[in-house]
């Protein structure tokens, strides 16, 4: 009997150990998941390209691609001036000598330079946005949750 009430307290202690785990792990995994967002993220820019036929002039546009990070220089080689980027999903500007998207870039949040330094924050569409409790962005940027449910922990319906 000594043995059954032993193993029912290992198991209640157990039990209550795994909940604060599991939203520790989420917590970890959350917090790089902000930092390494567009690690190997790539901006599509498309160019408008004028060619000249017959005293008409055509309107194409060539697609250039710019990784994360590109050098730059606000002077001397600006190749990300508050251009639009995938599709109108991203906004680039050189930030200290590198493109940054300030739409969803953790460190360059809406401009250049602000940072979302509260746990649990992410960048979302330019502002800083605690996606833990924000029923538009729970979780990550854009997830909204339906039928009425609330956000709690990153989680739609968190009881």
């Amino acid at each position: 009997m000594a043995n059954i009430g032993t193993t029912l307290k290992f198991t209640i202690i157990l039990s209550l150990l795994i909940n604060p785990l599991t939203l520790f792990t989420k917590l970890v995994s959350s917090t790089n998941d902000i930092e390494n967002d567009e690690d190997d993220e790539e901006y599509v820019v498309e160019t408008p390209l004028l060619l000249r036929r017959h005293k008409a002039t055509s309107r194409l546009l060539s697609s250039i691609i710019i990784k994360k990070g590109a050098h730059c220089d606000v002077v001397t080689n600006n190749i990300c001036n508050g251009i639009p980027a995938n599709k109108g999903k991203g906004l680039l500007f050189c930030c200290k000598k590198h493109c940054r998207n300030v739409v969803s870039d953790r460190n360059n949040c809406g401009v250049c330079g602000h940072k979302c330094k509260v746990l649990g924050e992410r960048c979302c569409n330019g502002v800083c946005t605690n996606v833990w409790y924000n029923d538009n962005h729970c979780g990550k940027c854009n997830n909204k949750c339906s039928n009425g449910d609330k956000c709690g922990n990153g989680f739609c319906g968190y009881a």
